[in-house]
């Protein structure tokens, strides 16, 4: 009973669990790990659209959280070797994740759904795999998602 509660305990303190799941609130990654940087999109004396939380994960995975002023992440970046844990970056949306990866067949190209409420691309091979997910809904007027990376 007490390695479980050990195990258990290891597990809630892991790397992965410090990133937030889209349209929550942003991780608490340790600050070693996470680069904070806010961004006013063509404009320097208004306040900020969003807060910029860059951290890597224990594979090496860069993971950039879009959070707005609200404490809400609107979008999610990443780039490494392997694909980052999508039920943690997603949450609620991985069933939107799941059912376009089950419409496209593998190996013929980035995988990308889009409609009016939640947007993903993915795309890679092995040793290197990038997307980012969104939620349109929710990403500032002012701010261009092609440029988020």
């Amino acid at each position: 009973m007490r390695f479980v509660k050990i195990v258990l305990a290891v597990s809630a303190l892991s790397p992965l669990a410090s990133y937030a799941a889209l349209g929550g609130a942003p991780g608490t990654g340790s600050a070693p790990q996470t680069l904070l940087r806010s961004a006013t999109p063509n404009s320097s004396s208004a306040a900020a659209a969003y807060t910029l939380r860059e951290s890597r994960d224990a594979d090496g995975v860069a993971i950039r959280e879009y959070v707005l002023p609200t404490n809400v992440v609107f979008a999610v970046t990443w780039q490494g070797p392997v694909r980052p844990d999508m039920s943690v970056l997603l949450g609620s949306y991985l069933p939107n994740f799941a059912s376009a990866s089950q419409t496209h067949a593998r190996g013929t190209g980035p995988l990308i759904e889009h409609n009016s409420g939640f947007h993903v691309e993915s795309a890679g091979r092995p040793g290197y795999f990038f997307g980012k997910a969104y939620l349109p809904r929710l990403v500032p007027a002012n701010v261009r998602v092609d440029e988020l990376q």
